[in-house]
């Protein structure tokens, strides 16, 4: 699952499905937390309050790139990665 996120970053263009596929990645560890935990240490919950703290991280972090690219559809009118080329509008 985090090896299709990392393909679906590096090939696309389109600023969403960047987003997508870095949710798909943190996905990944989250779930690569809770099977570690689970695994080695069965009665313990630590990896599980970290998955969700890092979920809490996540919705976060994704709330404010949307937020982002919106506000660069709006001054160019496209949110393509290869048109931008200043950071400034």
């Amino acid at each position: 699952m985090f090896a299709c996120g990392v393909y679906g970053f590096i090939t696309r263009k389109n600023m969403i499905a960047m987003l997508v596929s870095l949710e798909l990645m943190l996905n990944a560890v989250d779930i690569n937390f809770v099977v570690f935990n689970r695994y080695l240490f069965p009665g313990a919950f630590e990896g599980m309050f970290f998955t969700l703290f890092a979920i809490a991280i996540a919705a976060a972090e994704t709330a404010l790139a949307i937020a982002i690219i919106i506000n660069i559809f709006r001054a160019e009118k496209n949110i393509d990665v290869r048109n931008l080329d200043k950071m400034k509008f």
